[in-house]
């Protein structure tokens, strides 16, 4: 079999790569892999930037002392509308990689990350008015789009066999975005150095990161071509399903990794460079293991590895409200560490469950062959955005319930024991829909007489 050209069209520039079929053994050993992970490395750098600048409130907040007049509760709210905006542009940011092209919209992205690094740049000084770092903390948000931009376009690089380890290692790499801006912040805090001082670093990180991708990344032509994929993947209730799981790991991911440092210097006395010295563990420790939550998905199936990885989570949590029932610091701290890993090792499983699962869909559905494997491709990219929307929402949910619980009890127990909660019905969910004995005896029937046999238990 010759394999696919790659050789781009005069008329949309030297960038594009008008067939890509990933699929075929013979292409991705010639030339696909080594262009899919040149494409892999780009985004990474880029989503990591744009991890960054979403979650800097989250550090902004630790040099605002009482000389900038606001409370915890107005900490927590500051937080929360940022990872709000964060989750809302997802959606968009889902489209722009079939509008624009995987490329040209990592440029366009990395660039517009200026804008709320340079306004918190220009207001972050006391006698600045509550209002004022609301607004420019909604700017902050579009940071989180990055990420369903380049998911959306690096799954469409990558064969189905490859998909949990490289989209676990896309997310990771930029996940690990967060504990980078935690760590630059506690050395500037430690040097006594102010917020300026880290919004100055990241602007030329910036610039850098635009460069590199125009510079070395590609468009896929089958991508940009099919504009209505999103649209197809709203109607799957598999998409909502995923986007509710997701909730539940990565919501528990950003929404921590936003909220840590608060509940350790509002519960436990800490001071800000105190809590800077640990804050930045759990997200890297999460940000680290996401590609091995993938690589797991691959070797024994997403379903089971979400399954217990849920069971972790929840035990942690009950752990943690003991821990703050009894102010014990040490298990505090080291029982959330745990729960930021279980939340990355099930941000790898659940993101390697969405292919599989519309791969098996389209299995059921007797598609066989190529097209099988564009009707899994085309939905599982355009859903991937959708999924990391209502995810991140979960972020906002959790900065609300602390915001609550600290007005309401003084602490975040009230908020964990609502979390602990949540974790349980997404292992009723994960179960039901996706392990029960039902549903996976009806996928098996289903792609029995098809080369590639998935059931729900092997997404």
């Amino acid at each position: 079999m010759t394999a696919p050209s790659t050789a781009p069209a005069s008329s949309r520039g030297s960038r594009w790569i008008e067939q890509w079929d990933p699929e075929d053994e013979a292409f991705w050993n010639a030339k696909g892999e080594k262009i899919a992970r040149r494409n892999l490395f780009f985004s990474v750098l880029s989503e990591h930037i744009g991890f960054s600048i979403w979650t800097m409130w989250s550090v902004l907040v630790l040099f605002m002392g009482p000389e900038y007049g606001l409370t915890p509760a107005d900490k927590f709210l500051l937080t929360s509308v940022v990872t709000l905006v964060g989750a809302v542009v997802r959606v968009p940011y889902t489209f722009a990689v079939a509008i624009f092209g995987g490329r040209n919209w990592t440029v366009i992205s990395a660039g517009l990350l200026l804008i709320p690094t340079t306004a918190a740049f220009i207001v972050m000084k006391p006698g600045t008015s509550f209002s004022t770092f609301l607004l420019v903390g909604l700017l902050a948000g579009i940071g989180g789009g990055n990420f369903a931009s380049s998911m959306t376009n690096i799954n469409a690089f990558f064969p189905l066999r490859k998909k949990g380890w490289a989209l676990g290692l896309n997310a990771g790499g930029g996940n690990i975005g967060v504990p980078v801006i935690q760590l630059i912040t506690l050395a500037i805090i430690g040097a006594n150095g102010g917020p300026r001082v880290l919004l100055g670093i990241y602007i030329p990180l910036i610039v850098v990161a635009a460069v590199l991708a125009a510079l070395f990344m590609d468009n896929l032509a089958s991508v940009k071509n099919d504009t209505g994929a999103a649209k197809d993947a709203a109607k799957e209730a598999h998409t909502w399903i995923m986007a509710f799981l997701y909730i539940g790991t990565f919501g528990s991911f950003i929404g921590y990794s936003f909220a840590f440092g608060q509940v350790l210097t509002n519960q436990f006395g800490r001071t800000p460079l105190q809590a800077a010295y640990v804050t930045f563990i759990g997200p890297l420790l999460g940000s680290l293991i996401r590609p091995v939550g993938g690589w797991l998905a691959d070797r024994y199936g997403g379903a089971r590895i979400t399954l217990w990885n849920y069971v972790g989570m929840a035990a942690a949590t009950a752990v943690l409200v003991v821990a703050g029932m009894q102010k014990s610091l040490p298990l505090f701290v080291s029982v959330f560490v745990v729960l930021f890993v279980l939340s990355g090792l099930g941000n790898g499983s659940t993101y390697k469950m969405i292919p599989g699962i519309f791969q098996a869909q389209a299995l059921a559905k007797g598609l066989t062959g190529e097209e099988a494997v564009r009707y899994g491709r085309r939905l599982s990219g355009a859903s991937m955005g959708l999924i990391g929307a209502v995810g991140a929402l979960g972020g906002v949910g959790i900065n609300l319930a602390f915001r609550q619980s600290f007005l309401s009890y003084g602490s975040g127990t009230g908020a964990f024991v609502a979390f602990l909660a949540f974790y349980g019905a997404c292992f009723a969910v994960t179960w039901a829909v996706y392990l029960r004995g039902p549903a996976r005896q009806a996928r098996a029937e289903a792609a029995a007489d098809t080369k590639t046999q998935l059931s729900y238990a092997e997404v």
